[in-house]
């Protein structure tokens, strides 16, 4: 079986999608290829889209935002990830960006969240998502999607709807296992396809496991084996490309071995994101001649809040020494723990204690709930003095400060069940900046987490997503370029 096409993207997330709507809007045919049924980890994300400049939601909700604080706080986060022309231009597009987001059905929504907190609640949707509040001119620019509980399912939706309006053929079940190759240049992909009853139960297997995969990953990998064991059934299918392929199919977390070589001390986290996060995308493109970069980075969520008050609490390691900022964002106190062995406690005092106990109830959504029962619950441990607390938690005493009784909250990275601390891969295809094309390969382009991009060396709520917004966007433009050369 063959199949033609002037474009061709394998994998349908939000990288994916945005690559896809582009490159047929500027008139080029194009086929999307996903392995499983599309959303990816896009459609279990927060659906959160790093955005400011002076968005439409910034100016209504009265939020004084500017273009060069957006940028030099984000110089911080991403240092040299991109080039300073590639971020600055990241952020002067940001405001259009989110536009072009609603123009494609994505609802966005001006409530301010008036707390800090690593996700907000229903009644909120604009939030300080990173550790803006530790640099100059902060900004709230963590734009979620308007919907209720976590919002990338709306989001991809939404992406996937525009899709197949702008006439994009999407092929599910369908899995990429070789580019080909022509005179130098990525002529097309070579795929295995699903069909009738395997491709009926595949569908169900993987919809069914998302969530488990996630949440309970031991049935997750059982379903999704069964979904693997499935495509020995699937039929050989040859997608061409008359002018471009796009890899937009995720990182390489649910890929142990890779994760291992790669970033040996990254152990013990939640994989966050799909089995389609395999690394398969990355490969196909090392295969055809790219190269990678930034494979060691990888952004480990430890949040405390909320509630917002434990942002008050003193972060110490097993030798009772301080370290780090409770008010930075999570991953910027995730990588500190995995500094120090992934072994932290947050050291807090009687009034944060009742302070976060009096906030639970306004503060946290019901995905949250989990947590706030392990923080204020199996996870902490107290007593009259520093040495008593210290010596209940197993660590050497900490510098007291504040009211007694104090409390220790294990915020190890194996702290234990309810308190899981999600990890992803930031790291690549190298692409040219300017247009997405996998540097040294013609016709191959590469988007979201198969790519460098702005988010590869440090993580911030939103910036995945923006980056899969901003990245697949241009390489499904310049694509459609090349077609109509």
């Amino acid at each position: 079986m063959e199949v033609t096409a002037d474009v061709v993207v394998i994998g349908f997330g939000a990288a994916g999608a945005c690559a896809a709507v582009e490159a047929a809007t500027a008139g080029a045919s194009v086929v999307v290829l996903d392995r499983f049924t599309g959303g990816g980890a896009t459609a279990l994300s927060g659906g959160v889209v790093y955005a400011g400049g002076g968005t439409r939601q910034q100016v209504e909700a009265g939020v004084t935002d500017s273009v060069d604080a957006m940028y030099s706080y984000l110089r911080h986060e991403v240092r040299d990830a991109v080039s300073p022309e590639t971020l600055r231009r990241f952020c002067e597009d940001s405001a259009k960006m989110l536009a072009w987001l609603e123009d494609q059905g994505v609802p966005f929504d001006a409530r301010v969240s008036p707390f800090k907190t690593s996700y907000p609640t229903d009644d909120h949707y604009l939030y300080l998502s990173g550790s803006e509040d530790a640099w100059p001119d902060p900004a709230p620019r963590g734009h979620r999607t308007r919907a209720k509980g976590t919002s990338g399912r709306v989001f991809f939706t939404r992406l996937a709807e525009a899709v197949r309006r702008a006439g994009v053929r999407v092929m599910p079940q369908t899995r990429a296992v070789e580019l080909i190759v022509a005179n130098g240049r990525v002529t097309g992909v070579r795929c295995r396809t699903l069909t009738g009853l395997p491709r009926a139960v595949h569908s169900a297997l993987s919809k069914v496991g998302a969530k488990p995969w996630l949440y309970y990953p031991p049935l997750g990998r059982k379903l999704f084996g069964l979904a693997a064991w499935l495509e020995r059934y699937g039929r050989p299918l040859v997608v061409h490309a008359g002018q471009g392929v796009i890899i937009a199919a995720g990182g390489f977390i649910a890929d142990r071995a890779l994760v291992h070589e790669h970033a040996p001390a990254y152990r013990g986290g939640l994989a966050l994101g799909t089995p389609g996060d395999d690394g398969g995308g990355i490969r196909l493109g090392v295969a055809a001649g790219g190269r990678t970069a930034r494979m060691d980075k990888i952004s480990v969520w430890r949040f405390i809040t909320p509630p917002s008050a434990l942002q008050r609490g003193v972060l110490v390691d097993s030798d009772g020494q301080r370290f780090g900022d409770a008010t930075l964002y999570g991953a910027a106190n995730g990588g500190a723990i995995v500094e120090r062995g992934g072994k932290a406690w947050l050291l807090i005092d009687d009034e944060i204690l009742q302070a976060a106990r009096a906030q639970v109830k306004t503060q946290t959504a019901p995905f949250q709930r989990w947590q706030v029962r392990y923080l204020l619950g199996r996870g902490l441990v107290t007593a009259p003095t520093i040495e008593e607390v210290a010596a209940k938690a197993g660590i050497s005493p900490p510098e007291p400060f504040g009211t007694p009784p104090y409390s220790l909250i294990n915020v190890s990275v194996r702290a234990g069940f309810g308190y899981p601390c999600p990890m992803l891969t930031l790291g690549g295809l190298v692409v040219d900046e300017d247009t997405g094309q996998v540097q040294g390969v013609a016709g191959l382009y590469a988007a979201g987490r198969s790519a460098v991009g702005v988010c590869s060396e440090s993580y911030v709520s939103g910036l995945a997503l923006a980056d899969c917004v901003f990245s697949g966007r241009r390489a499904g433009q310049h694509a459609a370029k090349e077609a109509r050369c």
